[in-house]
């Protein structure tokens, strides 16, 4: 109506999705995973008792551990996240285009929430063996002089000797349900960006994210998809945990299926026990979608 004609569009292919959202989940990898060992052993129900708050964990770890036990586990998930956050962002931009007619036509929330959604249940095929891999080694607390084995090849063998290929997806259900989470996680990022009050001008026909957008807007966008992302499934996160933290066939074991673990969390402990563990959630998360869109969008901007 205004005469003005509006930039098409930009074409990406999903190979430079997979190896923008590669690059981004490698960034936000070294960011954030500090802050998921001390939610891990916050959700474990054998050590929670021991720390008091978010810094008390950590600093007992470093003191305890050093270092490198807040970056105990991360060879699995950062042989596989990275390389699975390029596989989320990828399957949600081929999922969104699957849902419009015209592929320069604006998406809607209900689809951006779907594609995201969907993105997130095929992740979680292989989300859910690294998360079990690396929340073996998180619960791992080693004294001084103690034998046990910390290394992820100790804990693979151990899973695949005592219960084959079907140990590696214990948790699975309630990792899923989880991962719908990727459908507010993206919903938030556009949302952000649609209504950010100072837009940049756009001149041609292919400009990216990057140009569009000023820097403060990216960060902003990204640390809303990362709340927006973790509170509306946290819960599903706690129930994870203390599933792929015990072993199904130990005896009495309450925590042997989803709904087992929710209906033993809830009695025991209350309501609040399903959101044990979102404080040091939500300040990781903060800073690691900041880093992860940026990086993002900064890769797709420099190929494009």
């Amino acid at each position: 109506m205004s005469g003005v004609t509006e930039p098409k569009r930009r074409e990406i292919s999903p190979a430079l999705d997979f190896f923008a959202g590669t690059v981004a989940g490698m960034a936000a990898m070294v960011v954030g995973y500090p802050f998921d060992t001390v939610k891990v052993r916050f959700q474990n129900p054998q050590i929670a008792s021991k720390y008091r708050s978010t810094l008390h964990a950590f600093f007992t770890i470093v003191r305890e551990e050093r270092i490198r036990g807040l970056y105990r586990g991360i060879a699995a998930p950062l042989a596989g996240a990275p390389p699975l956050n390029g596989l989320v962002f990828s399957t949600y931009r081929y999922l969104m285009r699957a849902q419009l007619d015209d592929e320069n036509a604006t998406p809607t929330l209900t689809q951006i929430n779907l594609a995201g959604a969907g993105s997130g249940i095929i992740s979680s095929l292989i989300t859910t063996p690294a998360e079990l891999i690396k929340i073996h080694q998180q619960s791992l607390v080693r004294s001084a002089g103690s034998a046990i084995p910390l290394r992820d090849r100790d804990v693979i063998l151990h899973i695949w000797r005592h219960y084959g290929v079907r140990g590696f997806y214990r948790g699975i259900t309630a990792t899923a349900l989880r991962d719908v989470g990727y459908g507010a996680y993206f919903a938030a990022y556009e949302v952000t960006l649609r209504y950010w009050p100072f837009p940049r001008s756009v001149d041609g026909s292919a400009e990216s994210t990057l140009a569009s957008h000023s820097l403060a807007a990216l960060l902003t966008a990204g640390a809303m998809a990362g709340i927006a992302g973790w509170v509306v499934t946290f819960p599903f996160d706690v129930v994870k945990t203390r599933i792929q933290s015990t072993s199904a066939a130990a005896p009495n074991n309450p925590y042997r299926s989803t709904w087992s673990t929710i209906v033993a969390s809830h009695r025991a402990e209350g309501l609040r026990v399903f959101f044990r563990g979102l404080a040091p959630t939500l300040v990781r998360a903060i800073p690691v979608n900041m880093v992860t869109f940026t990086t993002f969008e900064a890769v797709v901007h420099l190929f494009s």
